[in-house]
């Protein structure tokens, strides 16, 4: 994708950014409990769709980032899944 392809698809999605080659979001929760239901649905997701984020864990938040590695930048899968992504935050707490 192209520069001007990424942020069309980056106005679709609420939240999420270009950093270094990747898009990203950072998701907060209330507890670590929730913060832990919100990553194992999300690698359920990933695992279904053979599409694996970068992520980085903490007590109440996830910084969830995609890209993908075969194409060497930003795909429309990487949007596909960041849109999944926002639709588990309904379902943790």
């Amino acid at each position: 994708m192209g520069d001007r392809e990424i942020h069309d698809h980056l106005a679709q999605v609420s939240g999420w950014h270009l950093k270094d080659g990747a898009i990203e979001k950072t998701f907060s929760f209330k507890n670590y409990h929730e913060t832990m239901a919100f990553v194992n649905a999300l690698a359920w997701v990933a695992h279904t769709e053979d599409h694996h984020p970068d992520l980085l864990v903490s007590y109440s938040r996830c910084v969830v980032r995609y890209n993908t590695h075969s194409v060497g930048g930003i795909s429309v899968n990487d949007f596909i899944c960041a849109a999944k992504a926002d639709a588990l935050v309904a379902f943790v707490g």
